[in-house]
């Protein structure tokens, strides 16, 4: 099949994001999860022991990583949240509509937790 159709326009791939693992242990699986917030929920302190790329799906977050500015992520934005580093916000900013992202946390062999509640 040739590498593109002339009917059809080519096919886009718009960076989202670029990260850098701060750690050199190997990912052996990576666990993908759809996660909802209801209107105006609040994560809270948290950490996660693994590295974690998401995407937003629907509505808009406050999210916050210790030693960075705060921002709002929108649909179609991607963030990252550093292994065993504190996040500070990640909220629903939206007191009428619920939010959804999808998570992607990179895993070791020998990791089973997701996340680590600091509150």
């Amino acid at each position: 099949m040739p590498a593109s159709h002339p009917d059809h326009a080519p096919i886009v791939r718009k960076p989202l994001l670029t990260a850098q693992l701060a750690s050199a242990k190997l990912c052996g699986r990576i666990e993908v999860k759809e996660i909802t917030f209801a209107p105006g929920q609040k994560t809270g302190l948290h950490l996660h022991p693994v590295p974690v790329i998401g995407y937003i799906a629907k509505g808009e977050f406050l999210f916050q990583v210790e030693g960075e500015a705060g921002r709002t992520l929108q649909a179609g934005d991607a963030f990252f949240e550093p292994a065993d580093t504190r996040v500070l916000h990640f909220d629903n900013a939206s007191e009428t509509a619920p939010g959804t992202f999808i998570a992607f946390y990179l895993m070791g062999a020998e990791d089973s937790e997701l996340i680590i509640m600091l509150e």
